[in-house]
């Protein structure tokens, strides 16, 4: 499992545009990775057909649901806090119902409905679908449940409302659940088995998404590598398969050149991949298409053998450099990020220079650091002691944000004085006369408004930069407009 979390997305509130039909208010909060924002665009449009509109204002809603995060211990604590002020303001209006959806939900059922009583329903991440049979129970007065997970769903029939969208750029999701036993990961065992949805649903979701004038999309699973499609099923049960079936499969790197012909001048992203299981075919695909973005977050974890074998990574730390100068050579100009745990269980001040070296070898653009928070339920809570003092994980965590803020700053500084494509997402935030937007690289870019708009792909000469930021100037609209 590979889980990004953007902790600037932490908290936000769903809206989308309302249907005259409907009368009932649905307030949606979500927390965590890009899986969980986009669960509740699919959350969203089962309950539209169920007569709920979204609304901003807490105190109107008849429905209150939060889709929560499980990956971290700060995360959780976040959504308790949450529910505190959900069941404040249910006091008010008695006729609120709350409900708790996504790992959190799966996790902590019991204690949410029976010992806390803090919750109305619970609804585990491939249970979305029952939502009305769920709600009809709440509203007869019973708590109502389903954590149950599911070897087939995918959601691919569902067509997901595009909650807060800036019209710009979407999710699609590709995969659910995950088949890598991490010890520090509980994603495993609240999402599920790993099964891949349908190529077709999902180049006919990117074909409406075009239509409707967006212009990037990000293929999101908890580990893109590792889709496979062979009619349907577990990943794990495709040695079972039909000659047919595996003679006519789609792999990742299939799936990213028909998603690249289809919409030849709409941006293909993917998030996330594990070393372990991306393919040279994978970087092959992506040179070969000007549309598909050359950037990879690829996860390490740790630079160190023995950690990243207690991890359960099923990869060296040489296999992983191998990777690193493949992509080099396939994709010169190839973004790379990361995710790393600083202080995992048994953790020694040579394993954690191990993970300075490795950040040093391969000079990330930018990446996501943490302190290892012990998950229950996992194998490392298990079977490992979280044996590194708190100080001391913050200090190797300050050191490794440190020379990440070293290794941004000479990435961006590579930019200096050329021409990169920008797709206008929004008007920066520090200045109303700047647009802001992202490169291929997936690095944020912000110039001077000019005569552009939201939406445009802009060749934007660079003159200045931050560790974080580009800055430049418009020179012309782009040849994919």
């Amino acid at each position: 499992m590979e889980k990004t979390i953007d902790e600037s997305k932490q908290g936000e509130t769903l809206v989308i545009p309302s249907k005259k039909e409907n009368s009932k208010k649905l307030f949606i909060e979500s927390y965590g990775c890009s899986m969980n924002f986009s669960d509740s665009e699919i959350v969203a449009s089962i309950l539209q057909n169920e007569g709920f509109n979204t609304t901003q204002h807490l105190e109107d809603a008849d429905l209150v649901l939060v889709n929560t995060c499980s990956i971290r211990d700060k995360a959780e604590q976040t959504v308790r806090k949450r529910l505190e002020k959900y069941n404040a303001v249910k006091k008010i209006n008695p006729k609120m119902k709350v409900g708790v959806l996504g790992c959190m939900a799966e996790r902590l059922k019991s204690k949410f409905l029976e010992e806390e009583k803090i919750v109305d329903l619970v609804v585990g991440p491939d249970a979305y679908k029952d939502l009305p049979n769920l709600i009809a129970e709440v509203d007869e007065g019973r708590d109502a449940i389903n954590v149950i997970l599911s070897k087939e769903e995918t959601y691919g029939d569902i067509s997901p409302v595009r909650l807060n969208s800036n019209g710009v750029t979407a999710f699609v999701s590709i995969t659910r659940g995950c088949d890598n036993m991490c010890t520090f990961c509980v994603v495993p065992f609240t999402r599920g088995r790993e099964r891949s949805r349908d190529p077709q649903s999902i180049i006919e979701e990117i074909n409406d998404l075009a239509l409707k004038g967006y212009k990037e999309i990000t293929l999101l699973g908890q580990n893109v590598d590792s889709y496979l499609w062979y009619g349907g099923g577990l990943k794990k049960d495709f040695d079972k398969a039909t000659d047919m079936q595996k003679a006519t499969a789609t792999d990742f790197a299939k799936l990213l050149q028909l998603c690249a012909e289809a919409q030849p001048k709409m941006r293909i992203r993917f998030s996330t991949s594990n070393p372990q299981d991306m393919h040279l075919e994978v970087i092959k695909t992506m040179a070969k298409y000007d549309n598909i973005c050359n950037h990879i977050h690829l996860p390490v974890q740790s630079g160190s053998n023995r950690i990243l074998k207690a991890m359960n990574r099923l990869h060296t730390r040489e296999e992983y450099f191998t990777l690193i100068d493949n992509i080099r050579e396939i994709i010169p100009n190839c973004a790379i990020s990361q995710d790393m745990i600083a202080g995992f269980p048994t953790e020694t001040e040579q394993d954690h220079q191990d993970t300075l070296s490795l950040m040093e070898y391969v000079k990330y653009n930018f990446g996501y650091m943490f302190t290892y928070s012990e998950r229950p339920g996992t194998l490392a809570e298990r079977k490992l002691e979280d044996d590194i003092p708190e100080d001391v994980k913050s200090r190797r965590l300050a050191e490794i944000i440190e020379l990440q803020l070293k290794h941004s700053a000479f990435r961006t500084q590579q930019f200096l004085n050329t021409t990169v494509e920008v797709l206008i997402e929004k008007e920066s935030k520090k200045s109303n006369q700047h647009w802001s937007g992202r490169t291929e690289h997936n690095i944020v870019a912000v110039f001077p408004k000019g005569n552009y708009n939201v939406g445009d792909f802009v060749n934007v000469k660079i003159t200045d930069c931050t560790k974080a930021t580009l800055i430049g100037e418009g020179v012309g609209l782009s040849k994919n407009n």
